[in-house]
């Protein structure tokens, strides 16, 4: 995992340091163990689509230590937002508060955007009014789910103004009611989430999807959801630091506004869930036919989990399992397995596997056409 954020991170080293004249906008994710490893490295990669942005990993240590002072914002990842506070600790907590007060920008994904909340007898920074409920049922489920934008959100993601209703991934994130301190809503959750945990129907739908506000002189964006792990959304990642920073909300190019596969709202049950781990042991132990139609299902379905298996499954010893996983890689526009694709294409030698590898490299190029 350590490999991938490094080869990331140097792609994103090389963007900043080709084409253009203009300024970079500067950019921490916070990487601490309450970060996911899986939303660190789409945080990061979301962000490289983004030519002007110069985006780099910071921890505790670093934020400490004064970066603060040479970024223009920070995001937090989606990870266990409790967990992540006590990686921060309350020093470098002030530290943040200070930084956005003075002028920067911070954007909170899911658990990032349970920190930053306003949430009585909850482990949060009160950088925005939101308030988080119902936390007892926080494992509620995830899949893709429905969003709709309102008129100020549709001034921010103007790609989007004319679907009724967009798709976004979403994983046990906050569910936001008001507080005391205004904010502002820019979408709204439609999706009913409650698969999982006991959690009560008819809790997340009608409430906020995305927000923002005002601190001091900075802002801070909060999502509930996952863009940067949603093909043809992850773009909104790098739109919403521009957002908190007052910059001109820069066109993304067509094929990252495009999702290879038109999308739909597929929540997870608890049967697919128990199919989705029939699946990986398919893999450890399955034939490449059953790998093959394994992909597939978990494919349609959306897997959170499946990314984190399809790295090895370039180098299967089957052809046609190594072609699948590439073919997977490509449609959910995976940045963080290019490097992977590059390595596992020099080694094949299957006609049809090094075809789909390609075409995945080629998908993946099309988002960075200026590398």
């Amino acid at each position: 995992m350590k490999k991938i954020l490094f080869a990331i991170v140097a792609a994103v080293m090389l963007v900043s340091c080709g084409g253009g004249n203009n300024q970079k906008i500067k950019v921490a994710v916070f990487q601490g163990d309450g970060g996911a490893v899986t939303c660190i490295r789409e945080t990061v990669a979301a962000l490289s689509l983004d030519e002007d942005m110069e985006v780099r990993i910071v921890h505790s240590s670093d934020i400490a230590s004064g970066v603060l002072d040479s970024l223009d914002a920070i995001v937090i990842p989606g990870g266990g937002g409790s967990r992540q506070y006590l990686n921060l600790g309350q020093t470098n907590m002030a530290l943040i508060k200070d930084f956005v007060h003075r002028g920067g920008g911070a954007v909170g994904i899911c658990a990032g955007a349970y920190l930053f909340s306003n949430t009585p007898d909850y482990t949060c920074m009160a950088l925005t009014g939101a308030r988080a409920i119902d936390r007892e049922h926080d494992n509620r489920g995830h899949g893709m789910a429905k969003m709709t934008l309102n008129k100020e959100g549709r001034k921010i993601f103007h790609e989007l103004a004319k679907e009724d209703t967009s798709y976004v991934f979403y994983y046990e994130g906050p569910v936001f009611v008001d507080s005391d301190v205004p904010f502002t809503s820019f979408g709204t959750m439609e999706s009913d989430v409650h698969e999982e945990g006991g959690a009560p129907a008819d809790m997340t739908n009608g409430k906020p999807f995305l927000t923002g506000n005002d601190y001091g002189k900075g802002k801070v964006f909060t999502v509930v959801g996952h863009p940067e792990a949603t093909p043809g959304k992850m773009w909104m990642v790098p739109r919403m630091v521009r957002w908190t920073l007052g910059k001109p909300l820069k066109t993304y190019p067509r094929e990252v506004l495009t999702p290879p596969v038109a999308p739909e709202e597929i929540l997870m049950s608890v049967d697919d869930l128990r199919y989705e781990s029939q699946c990986f042991q398919t893999f450890l132990y399955g034939t490449a036919q059953e790998k093959v139609a394994a992909l597939g299902w978990l494919e349609d379905h959306y897997s959170w989990d499946c990314k984190t298996w399809l790295q090895g499954l370039l180098y299967d010893a089957s052809p046609q399992v190594r072609a699948r996983a590439a073919k997977y890689i490509g449609e959910i526009q995976y940045l963080p397995y290019e490097a992977d694709l590059n390595a596992a294409l020099l080694r094949e030698n299957d006609a049809r596997a090094r075809a789909a590898m390609q075409q995945a490299l080629d998908a993946l190029a099309a988002l960075r056409p200026w590398l």
